[in-house]
């Protein structure tokens, strides 16, 4: 959250080198208005300083720049971009140029992205810890993407956190959050239990949370990359379901989801999650990110914000640091998925005979239209198999044949889909399709599941083509 009044001083400042009409003007009269909106600080906002700024205080321009983020009066959120081609790896002009490295990395936005401030959870046995459960793949993968890079001078701190904010930026509407590198790796792995609990109540995690600076606010800010994330642990008999009905859109969908007793039915809600929008101290931050019209540029300064802080804890040489973020793809604001209606079905309760499939084709970053589902081996009229249900695991049998109509949205997008069949599923009055080469092909008689319709915006680094729609950061 960012004062007003530093908000025009630095706008003015910039503004004596641009001029009206310019696409830096442009930018900056929009830069104005995204931070005029931000509230006025509240005493619940980190605003601790870190590190060899604690103690020395900023003696570069880039801990300055870091001093200013972490007290609310510079933004965390960048557009500064690179436009050069980059030079090849090992070149002179790569090795010029801390950053031409990690412009050269792979940059995807899928499951395969986490968090991490000095690299020991790659490092050390800090893998094999039961709270680490699930990201034994990333890891597998992160380390065969460094051993190429390692050569070329990057640590494993660095290339953890790089990979985070560009997972972060290539899904739709997330943050270009300022990126830095120069950590430096510790062999030495992390003292156990500090991570926090998904059952932990909320004054135990506000607590955990401020022990590291980071204030209630920006608690409640972090938990947000909820939004893009699909559990496989707390709940076995739901692997896959998403903490909100749109997991690879970067959005705010996951706060008003959280507070609705009507959510959609695949929805799982953390029981840490339920606890922090309802304590005293987060409830109304939690309420503002839901705002449709303010949540999104509010949760995304915040979350930039917060996130530089997560990314930094530890990190006792930020004086010396780089600023990467030219590196970073462009910031995809505006996003219609093409794959919605198959999407909000299954966040719905739909899809149901497939088990986890589903779950995991969306983990996966793939397109899921009625176009690309045949080539996954998913036949879309398996859409309607238990709609409108509380998922309860694989179920078995047959798929249920469509209802009458097609279904509805999750709140705020449409009307409500039904919660129930009174006289359970409907199914074709003739039995179940034929499975003529292991694939379901309906009949002229039965109605196929509603097409997708819409375009992937065009345009812009970042975006993925192909089977695959933009997926999100595995940030848990």
């Amino acid at each position: 959250m960012k004062f007003i009044s530093i908000v025009i001083s630095s706008a003015l400042a910039t503004t004596i080198l641009a001029y009206p009409g310019t696409g830096k003007w442009k930018k900056t009269l929009a830069e104005i208005k995204r931070r005029g909106l931000a509230p006025i600080s509240s005493p619940e906002d980190s605003n601790e300083l870190l590190g060899d700024l604690l103690t020395s205080g900023p003696t570069s321009s880039v801990g300055k720049l870091v001093a200013d983020v972490l007290l609310g009066k510079a933004d965390a959120i960048t557009n500064d971009i690179i436009t050069a081609a980059p030079a090849p790896l090992g070149s002179d002009a790569c090795k010029q140029d801390t950053c031409w490295t990690i412009f050269q990395m792979q940059q995807q936005c899928t499951r395969a992205a986490h968090g991490g401030a000095d690299g020991s959870i790659l490092l050390t046995d800090e893998l094999g810890r039961a709270d680490n459960r699930g990201l034994e793949e990333i890891a597998a993968l992160t380390k065969q993407m460094y051993a190429k890079y390692q050569p070329y001078g990057i640590s494993m701190a660095d290339f953890i956190q790089m990979g985070a904010t560009v997972a972060t930026v290539v899904c739709p509407l997330g943050p270009r959050i300022r990126s830095f590198v120069g950590r430096k790796d510790n062999p030495t792995a992390a003292i156990e239990n500090l991570l926090p609990d998904v059952n932990a109540d909320a004054d135990s995690l506000i607590k955990l949370f401020e022990d590291k600076t980071i204030r209630a606010n920006g608690l409640v800010a972090l938990v947000g990359a909820h939004t893009t994330s699909q559990q496989r642990y707390f709940d076995t008999q739901r692997a896959q379901d998403p903490q909100d009905s749109t997991p690879g859109v970067w959005d705010v969908a996951m706060y008003p989801q959280t507070l609705d007793s009507n959510a959609p039915k695949r929805v799982l809600k953390l029981p840490s999650d339920v606890k922090i929008s309802a304590h005293p101290r987060t409830a109304a931050e939690w309420k503002a990110f839901a705002d449709p019209k303010t949540g999104q540029d509010h949760w995304n300064d915040d979350y930039a914000k917060e996130y530089v802080r997560l990314s930094l804890l530890g990190v006792n040489n930020i004086n010396a640091l780089t600023e990467c973020s030219k590196v970073l793809p462009a910031a995809i604001t505006d996003f219609q998925p093409p794959d919605k209606s198959n999407v909000d079905i299954w966040a719905n309760g739909g899809y149901q005979n497939l088990g986890s499939k589903f779950g995991e084709l969306m983990a996966g970053a793939s397109l899921t239209t009625n176009e690309t589902l045949p080539k996954l081996g998913v036949d879309p009229m398996q859409a309607w198999s238990g709609f409108g249900r509380l998922p309860s695991g694989p179920p078995s049998g047959p798929p249920s044949g469509p209802p009458s109509g097609p279904p509805g949205g999750f709140p705020g997008q449409g009307p409500q889909g039904p919660s129930s069949f009174p006289s359970g599923p409907p199914s074709f009055p003739n039995g179940p399709p034929s499975f003529p080469n292991g694939r379901p092909t309906p009949s002229k008689a039965e109605a196929p599941a509603p097409a997708n319709k819409g375009g992937r915006p065009q345009g812009g680094e970042g975006q993925n083509r192909g089977n695959q729609r933009q997926g999100r950061p595995f940030l848990k």
